[in-house]
């Protein structure tokens, strides 16, 4: 009984397994057939709008009922009257009572370059063509407000002419009115120009016509290096607009999305050469209004040896781009050592105009006193608005700088004195003993001449003479006596000079070693000071100027340079960079040598017969 229950089992599955894969065989045979039965039969052309208006996109959309190669549509005959646009592809599969249906759908984006009646001609894919499609393009002044846009774009020069490098705006505005998915807009180009936006995008509401707009806004700086006639293509907006659904339920519908493209116009654009009565050595300007100002710290200008004074000068041009300023510069004079600043570059929107500055400042390092007369500035511009040569000018001043305590000129002139006295001295000795030796060469000759006449003479002058000796031994030995006291005070204010300069010494290479360049920098004179007063210099160095003059070391200078070019060329804001020691230090043990060198030869000297 169990047997035939498991027999009566296996023929019921059987029946039902071969029921299945029948079924399956006949679906997939009638799959077959009707894809081999089906072929291409049919092709469709239409546009979602006609007529339509000029710069305004046209959506023509092509069916094929079958699926076929995605690049089998070809549009070149298109490119003759329209501006072929943003172009998508899908295909499609359905089954409906074993009924197989295949379409393949091309949207390509059209946008007509002229206004009047066009025909959109057949297009051909494998066998089979398309209907042509007539097409009527308004042009905007015949429009009328009736048939307003969605979508537009329009495009702003500040001045159709201008000069060449003379920088001019272009604003680019997108209106819209509906609601976008998705979009992008070309940025402008121009041959032979330099094209840099200005800023960020701007969004702002308007009302035209009646009829509200979304706008965004774009503004581009456009520099032209070339002259002549030249056409700056019209800008084009390719995006997805969302569109509502034409089902009832909204819980039910997707939003549907369709592609637009949208060209503004053609600009043209005249750019004139350069004035042949423009200066050759000046670099050229055009803008309409170039000036420069200066600044000062508060106070008088009565300034102090040593101390650094800043000069800020600004430099402002309209319609000139931050490349486009000439460099600032500031002549030195003799006794006035001059450090620039790196230029600060600023530029903004002022009245959709474009307004760039530079910001240049000049570290100005006096080392002596007196009067200072600083040269006047210029730069030459050419002005837009006259056709004229223009010049922006900072005239010639006079800047008084006071001595500091203890003038390095008025110690130079009392040590160069008493320098010019001890020779004048030396020279008077070197004269007394010249007579004094031709006084006693005539004696001689006297003497001999006279011969013995007179023996009571002779006598008295060899007592004469032996008191002399006598008293030229005795003057001998207080002159040693003195001589050893000297030496020893001497030999200890020698002693405090090295303890004191092994002091600074020490104390400049540790500031060194730190890269802390204004302890080094206040370190400097103190060092020098004493180490000159070891070689009996009569110098006397107050500042850094001096200090590179008496020491003529090349290394040392330029140290000596970076190191005040670190403190007083870079304002503490801007500076971002470190003052390195090593070159400062290197050279420091350099001079330390040579006048360690310089002492042991004048004492060798001092010693020798």
């Amino acid at each position: 009984m169990v047997r035939n229950f498991s027999m009566q089992f296996i023929a019921k599955l059987s029946y039902s397994s071969l029921q299945n894969i029948m079924l399956a065989l006949l679906i997939i045979t009638s799959f077959l057939l009707s894809s081999n039965a089906y072929a291409l039969s049919k092709i469709t052309a239409v546009v979602d709008k006609n007529p339509a208006m000029i710069n305004e996109s046209i959506l023509l959309t092509v069916t094929a009922d079958d699926d076929v190669n995605r690049s089998a549509l070809d549009t070149s005959s298109l490119l003759n009257d329209f501006i072929v646009g943003q172009t998508s592809v899908s295909s499609q599969t359905s089954m409906v009572n074993f009924k197989t249906t295949r379409l393949t759908k091309w949207q390509i984006v059209l946008i007509a370059r002229n206004p009047g009646q066009f025909v959109i001609p057949a297009l051909t894919i494998g066998d089979q063509q398309s209907e042509p499609v007539e097409l009527t393009i308004i042009a905007a002044k015949e429009s009328g407000n009736n048939a307003q846009t969605d979508i537009f774009v329009t495009s702003e020069l500040s001045s159709n002419e201008v000069y060449v490098q003379q920088l001019l705006t272009l604003s680019i505005k997108l209106h819209f009115a509906v609601e976008l998915k998705s979009g992008n807009l070309t940025e402008p180009n121009l041959t032979g120009a330099t094209i840099e936006k200005i800023g960020q995008d701007k969004q702002s509401d308007n009302i035209i016509n009646g009829k509200r707009y979304r706008v965004i806004e774009q503004t581009y700086a456009i520099t032209p290096e070339q002259s002549g006639k030249f056409t700056l293509k019209a800008p084009l907006f390719s995006g997805e607009i969302l569109q509502a659904s034409k089902r009832r339920s909204s819980f039910l519908s997707f939003a549907q999305t369709k592609p637009v493209s949208i060209s503004g116009e053609e600009l043209k654009i005249s750019v004139l050469p350069i004035p042949t009565n423009y200066p050759s050595d000046a670099q050229w300007l055009p803008t309409e209004i170039l000036t420069l100002h200066q600044e000062w710290p508060a106070g008088d200008k009565k300034f102090t040896v040593g101390e650094p004074i800043t000069r800020t000068i600004t430099l402002t041009a309209a319609g000139l781009s931050k490349a486009q300023l000439p460099k600032l510069e500031m002549k030195s004079s003799r006794g006035l050592k001059i450090y620039p600043d790196q230029a600060e570059l600023h530029a903004n929107l002022s009245n959709d105009q474009l307004v760039s500055q530079k910001v240049q400042n000049f570290a100005l390092v006096p080392s002596a006193a007196g009067e200072f007369l600083l040269p006047e500035m210029s730069v030459t511009w050419f002005n837009t608005i006259t056709n004229r040569i223009d010049q922006a000018t900072l005239p010639s001043q006079t800047i008084s700088v006071q001595a500091a305590e203890g003038n390095f000129a008025s110690n130079s002139a009392n040590d160069f004195n008493t320098t010019a006295n001890k020779m004048a001295n030396s020279t008077n000795n070197a004269t007394n003993r010249v007579n004094a030796t031709n006084n006693s060469e005539n004696l001689a000759g006297q003497l001999t001449d006279l011969g013995t006449v007179n023996s009571v003479q002779d006598k008295r002058l060899q007592w004469l003479f032996l008191t002399l000796w006598l008293l030229t031994i005795l003057a001998w030995l207080v002159h040693i006596i003195y001589l050893k006291r000297d030496n020893k005070a001497n030999s200890k204010s020698q002693t405090n000079h090295l303890t004191n300069n092994n002091n600074h010494y020490l104390a400049l290479l540790a500031a060194c070693k730190k890269n802390n360049a204004e302890q080094a920098l206040n370190l400097v004179l103190p060092w020098l000071k004493v180490l000159l007063s070891r070689n009996n210099s009569v110098l006397v160095i107050n500042n850094i100027d001096q200090a590179q003059a008496v020491i003529q070391e090349q290394s040392f200078v330029i140290a000596l340079n970076d190191l005040q070019q670190h403190l007083y060329g870079k304002s503490a804001i801007n500076s971002t960079s470190s003052w390195q020691g090593l070159a400062l230090l290197i050279a420091i043990q350099m001079v330390e040598k040579q006048q360690s060198i310089k002492v042991k030869s004048q004492q060798i000297s001092s010693l020798n017969p």
